[in-house]
């Protein structure tokens, strides 16, 4: 692997940002909005609800590391959907940039937008509505690990579905989060889940991540195990992910897919 290769990536979407305040915005926007909007509930459940529980680490802390898992996984798509848009993977793969180096370029690229991102939502958190992450422990920085790779590993299989059926199927991407968020049991116990759902829970990293916050906030103990068992779960759908998205690029090379990419659609 070149690393000038990879950077190279990383600088044209960091040259796409400087050059189009449009694209900087929502690196902003949708999370403050996210956060002020469950930072309000929060705190009016805090009015009604019993003395004695804190609705802000448990609702407004699911919501921001949520949001920072997706940001994470459309921090990858965005990057690439830029090229779908400008039409330019016959001038990225007709140069020596292996699958690999581009795949790193955009994982990069997430971690810069997604970063940006996070530190607004903890910024915004703890300055309006006084969520402390003191609460989860040193445990916070396996869990945003953990949430990481899993964003990283559902960006790169949206990438790859957008590759295999053109632009038009990008509304695919964008509501995975949404769709993954009831099996995940970002506010409540897999418990609550009936028993079908709660088989598909044991699939995602995310479940264990706020299984965890749950019990910590509780009192409770988090498991190494179940830690290392989500960490390696991440890890797998990565490599899958990775996988799927060379398949389908040497199946697009193979069949001319990749030169008939079009704004509409690929049949």
């Amino acid at each position: 692997m070149r690393y000038h290769r990879t950077s190279a990536i990383v600088l044209r979407q960091f040259y796409l940002l400087r050059g189009s305040p449009v694209r900087v915005l929502p690196l902003f926007a949708w999370v403050a909005i996210d956060i002020v909007l469950w930072g309000f509930i929060t705190r009016y459940l805090n009015s009604v609800a019993q003395a004695g529980f804190d609705f802000v680490p448990v609702l407004l802390g699911a919501v921001l590391l949520w949001d920072f898992f997706t940001r994470v996984m459309h921090g990858v798509t965005m990057a690439f959907l830029e090229d779908v848009w400008s039409r330019n993977f016959l001038n990225l793969f007709a140069s020596p940039l292996t699958i690999g180096e581009y795949l790193s370029g955009l994982v990069l690229s997430s971690i810069a937008t997604s970063s940006v991102g996070l530190l607004m939502m903890v910024a915004l958190a703890s300055a309006v509505f006084g969520l402390s992450f003191f609460g989860y422990g040193l445990l916070l920085v396996p869990f945003l690990l953990v949430l990481f790779l899993f964003g990283i590993a559902l960006g790169i299989f949206g990438s790859a579905l957008v590759l295999r059926f053109g632009p038009a199927s990008e509304w695919l991407v964008w509501p995975v989060p949404a769709l993954l968020a009831p099996f995940a049991a970002v506010f409540y116990p897999v418990s609550a889940l009936p028993h079908w759902m709660q088989q598909v829970s044991r699939l995602l990293p995310p479940t264990y991540v706020f299984e965890g916050i749950r019990a910590i906030l509780d009192g409770g103990e988090y498991a190494g195990t179940v830690l290392a068992w989500s960490l390696c779960l991440s890890a797998f759908y990565i490599l899958l992910a990775s996988w799927f998205f060379s398949h389908t690029h040497r199946q697009a090379v193979r069949t001319g897919l990749l030169a008939r990419q079009s704004a509409e659609s690929v049949s």
